[in-house]
């Protein structure tokens, strides 16, 4: 699944017209997401109960833990404190809050009522409704029903832009709120909502329903239509509750949309603590059924002003909602937090990752880039020169010649005197055709027309630094033979890649032309650019951190214009390379440029990198392809906890 997956996204072009979705396959019993099982592991935030001074620490520092998604409540009568006088500004601004969470790489799963309960004044309907004193709330009554279509008029062409399918952050809409536990159980209500949800929503956006984990209640809760979960504390039996969940939905994710991580309290009775150990055991076992979770709360936050809401016999809740979460109404990182993190990252931390839409994509390939990596232009000779003859001492030189011959059959080309120092990638009008090697593959069989370019773009990986062979020359040390025919009249292009870089390589190499995968082993080399945004304003970040490859195989990378180095993962050992924190900013987005040289993932799966909190250079092969993970993450330390808060990048739909 990639569930538990954030990663810069390296992104060519045709991967710019994918279209994002997200929904449920009734098959294999999944959500799926882009086309890919996914299963979410979310957490329960209420932005009404958190200044917008602390949204972005509070969502990073549920990342951190693991989280693929939050879950948030709309209070109707947050927004429509009077009647027709909207308020989303300031600490109501609640587009800002999703655009902040899907900055993070966090899903959303919208809450959006009319009724949402949540402990909150009136279950977040408006008091201004019991002006007529015969409305019949939560029912198909005229006057309730307009008052729900009008402020629906109002939130939901709002929320639209944000769903997953057009770029934001929502996969999910909850229609009401456990109504299978209310006395009207008027089936009418609901199709009335699911009507006006559609409507302002669309086809395509998941809707869903919560009730309690047991016949009963999903009796009156549940509607053909709506997406049927449950709710269920732990130390319970999880297969009877998700027993309760198959009696409405036979086939489809199994979820639980309410998972206690603590609970409420009430003035004049004792805090409500709920053990981690037990919340643990019984997460662990839910994520074992391979169900998705929402941990309520995973930050409970404050009623402030006069909004907390009551029970009944009267019982009116405090002005702290703390609930004993995993984050403490200050947003301090509690040691249920670090427990339940434990248990998430079993399932999900070696794929977690925060998304973020980066700004830009792919650029091209070294032969479309030539005229901005060769600004001097070609050096012409008959016969190969070496770097040190071009005064190119190090990167990368591109050879040019043309056939001389038709190539219709595979025609043979060969490093008779192993002259390639020290690896070359070889093409035909742009054409991949393979790799030449020193000391290991001196010949490869080639096709083309007479009078098509051969390029070979020749990289220097390295001289020798001990015994009697440090002259050691780079290029086309020797001649090249096609057939038996000694390869003439070459074209040479010095590169200077880092130069190009430095200099916004991106705005120059973008080409609109592009192909939509290669069917052959390798690729032409080709140059990835994305940026990452590193929140600002948190204490000690950037950090140190470390970039991995899944699915790529060889190549450079620069960030910021800083060559990082090479990486190798399909010879290993080496899987990740070291980023220093100087090289990283928080004022601006980080400049990601990634030449791949032989074959990137980007045609078969997630054109990602990672950013790791972890090295690791002491891997084999066989480990880094049990690695392959379609993920991108940056994982920056916060301090004394050596916790890690990584992000993603994606095209369209991702980002970091």
């Amino acid at each position: 699944a990639e569930g538990h997956s954030p990663s810069v996204i390296l992104t060519p072009l045709y991967l710019l017209l994918w279209t994002r979705s997200f929904g449920i396959d009734y098959n294999c019993d999944c959500f799926v997401k882009d086309g890919r099982p996914f299963r979410y592991i979310s957490g329960s935030i209420h932005y009404s109960r958190v200044p917008r001074y602390y949204w972005k620490d509070r969502l990073l520092k549920m990342k951190m833990a693991g989280l693929d998604a939050i879950q948030t409540y709309v209070p109707w009568n947050y927004h429509e404190p009077q009647v027709d006088m909207y308020d989303f500004s300031g600490d109501k601004d609640l587009e800002y809050f999703l655009q902040l969470a899907n900055d993070t790489g966090l899903l959303v799963i919208l809450r959006a009522g009319p009724y949402i309960c949540a402990e909150w004044d009136m279950g977040g309907l408006p008091a201004w409704l019991l002006e007529k004193k015969s409305i019949v709330l939560r029912s198909s009554d005229s006057d309730y029903l307009a008052a729900v279509e009008k402020w629906m008029g109002v939130l939901l062409p709002k929320m639209r832009p944000h769903l997953y399918q057009n770029g934001g952050p929502i996969i999910m809409v909850q229609v009401e709120n456990e109504y299978g536990s209310y006395f009207a159980c008027d089936y009418d209500y609901l199709r009335s909502l699911l009507k006006l949800f559609r409507q302002y929503l669309g086809d395509e956006v998941v809707l869903f329903t919560t009730d309690g984990a047991s016949r009963f209640h999903l009796k009156c809760g549940a509607l053909q239509g709506l997406y049927a979960t449950v709710d269920f504390a732990p130390g319970g039996n999880v297969t009877a509750a998700f027993l309760a969940q198959r009696g409405s939905e036979p086939t489809g994710p199994l979820v639980n949309s309410e998972f206690y991580t603590g609970w409420l309290d009430h003035w004049g009775h004792r805090h409500s603590v709920v053990p981690a150990q037990t919340i643990a055991k019984t997460l662990n076992e839910i994520l074992a059924c391979g169900a998705n979770v929402n941990l309520y709360m995973f930050i409970g936050g404050t009623n402030f002003a006069y909004w907390n809401g009551a029970n009944m016999p009267y019982m009116p809740q405090p002005t702290s909602y703390d609930y004993d979460a995993p984050l403490s109404e200050a947003g301090d990182l509690t040691e249920k937090y670090f427990a339940l993190r434990e248990v998430i990252g079993m399932v999900s931390v070696p794929r977690t990752y925060l998304e973020w839409v980066f700004e830009t994509s792919l650029v091209g390939t070294v032969v479309e880039a030539l005229d901005r990596l060769s600004p001097a232009g070609p050096v012409k000779s008959t016969y190969p020169l070496t770097f040190v003859q071009l005064k190119q001492y190090f990167g990368f030189v591109l050879y040019r010649t043309t056939l001389p011959k038709n190539c219709t059959e595979p025609t043979q080309l060969s490093s008779p005197l192993n002259g390639v120092h020290d690896r070359a990638y070889v093409s035909v009008d742009g054409v991949p055709q393979g790799v030449l090697e020193r000391d290991k593959s001196l010949m490869i069989n080639i096709t083309g027309k007479a009078g098509t370019n051969l390029d070979i773009l020749v990289e220097n990986m390295g001289r020798v630094n001990f015994g009697r062979y440090n002259n050691d020359f780079k290029g086309l040390v020797s001649n090249l033979t096609l057939d038996q025919d000694i390869l003439v009249e070459w074209e040479i292009y010095p590169l200077d890649i880092d130069g190009a870089v430095n200099h916004d390589i991106n705005s120059h190499l973008y080409r609109p032309k592009r192909s939509v995968g290669n069917p052959l082993s390798y690729e032409a080399p080709t140059f990835y650019t994305g940026r990452l945004s590193i929140p600002g304003g948190i204490p000690d970040l950037p950090q140190d951190t470390y970039v991995k490859f899944p699915g790529w195989t060889k190549g450079q990378i620069w960030i910021n214009g800083f060559n990082l180095g090479r990486y190798w993962p399909a010879r290993g050992p080496q899987l990740t390379l070291y980023v220093p924190r100087n090289i990283l900013v928080s004022s601006v987005p980080n400049n990601i440029t990634v030449l791949e040289l032989e074959r990137s993932p980007c045609s078969t799966q997630a054109c990602e990198i990672e950013f790791v909190d972890k090295p690791n250079i002491n891997a084999t092969t066989h480990q880094f392809t049990a690695s392959f993970l379609p993920s991108l993450k940056i994982l920056s330390k916060l301090i004394s906890t050596r916790t890690y808060v990584k992000f993603r990048l994606f095209q369209l739909d991702h980002s970091l």
